[in-house]
């Protein structure tokens, strides 16, 4: 494999000659090197260069294009071949949804690690759409998402329902059951635009003809853990998230559920691949959790 095509795809990645030397463990004149290379062998200029800012030229678009086909492709040719001789190893790429990566998939990551110690398994975690550009862009192999939005680039697999509910710190005084009406008026604090956790809660709003917008949001956070420290520390606020997420703090009670009958927050993981991927170590892992989840 040319070793100038890695180089290109990180420092087209990064559009940073320095994070790309960091990310690939050479000197930065050595990237340099590489990409002259590509220019000159190519006859054509890959980036524009201003001062620090980087970007691609329409020629380093088309290149980046092919040179990640080839890379995928040669990912792929490693892993065939240590299959039929008997060696299982090679590299993939798994992301995740925040609340999947936080509270799903660690245990697992770590029991497939075990049985399968050559293959070298990395995992980026996200909101749902930043997973789905990732995929998209070919930086990772296999995505884990949470949330009903399809792109049609990307084929879906649902894996596991998930439950989310309405928490709130466990000194609160409100009572065990609010009516749909009554939830406008509370005072929220929820994941950020682009997480799956908002997404479903928008649909289930939009089932009774409200939108988030007139909710009483406090806050919009990027992590599930940053929602439950807020509210342990506030315990008037309130949030909705993943069951999955707050079992530990629901068996503390440091933080209770308030039933809202006739609101529907039930979503599906899903298990997400670009839809010409096709490789056995993506369905060696699917397998995997298919017969572990």
């Amino acid at each position: 494999m040319d070793f100038r095509l890695t180089v290109f795809v990180s420092v087209a990645r990064h559009l940073n000659f320095t994070r790309a030397a960091g990310e690939l463990h050479i000197s930065q004149p050595a990237i340099s090197r590489h990409i002259r290379e590509l220019e000159s062998e190519y006859k054509t200029q890959l980036f524009e260069r201003a001062g620090n800012t980087v970007k691609l030229t329409r020629s380093g678009e088309t290149m980046l294009r092919y040179a990640e086909s080839i890379l995928e492709t040669y990912r792929s040719l490693q892993l065939e071949m240590n299959l039929l001789t008997g060696n299982f190893s090679g590299e993939l790429r798994v992301g995740a949804s925040t609340t999947i990566a936080q509270y799903i998939l660690p245990p697992l990551v770590a029991r497939f690690i075990s049985l399968f110690p050559d293959v070298r398994l990395t995992l980026t975690s996200g909101n749902t759409e930043q997973i789905e550009q990732a995929l998209e862009e070919h930086k990772i192999d296999i995505g884990l998402v949470e949330g009903a939005h399809r792109k049609p680039s990307l084929r879906y697999t649902p894996f596991q329902k998930d439950e989310l509910a309405l928490v709130t710190g466990s000194t609160n005084k409100i009572g065990e059951e609010i009516s749909i009406e009554e939830l406008s008026s509370l005072p929220l604090v929820l994941r950020e635009t682009g997480s799956g956790t908002l997404e479903v809660i928008e649909q289930a709003l939009a089932a009774h003809n409200k939108k988030l917008s007139q909710m009483n949001i406090l806050l919009q956070l990027g992590s599930t853990e940053s929602i439950k420290l807020f509210i342990e520390n506030s315990p008037t606020v309130f949030s909705i998230v993943s069951i999955s997420a707050v079992t530990k703090e629901l068996m503390n009670d440091k933080l209770k559920v308030i039933e809202v009958p006739g609101l529907q927050l039930e979503r599906e993981f899903s298990y997400v691949v670009a839809q010409s991927a096709h490789s056995e170590i993506q369905e060696r892992f699917l397998r995997f959790l298919a017969n572990t989840l």
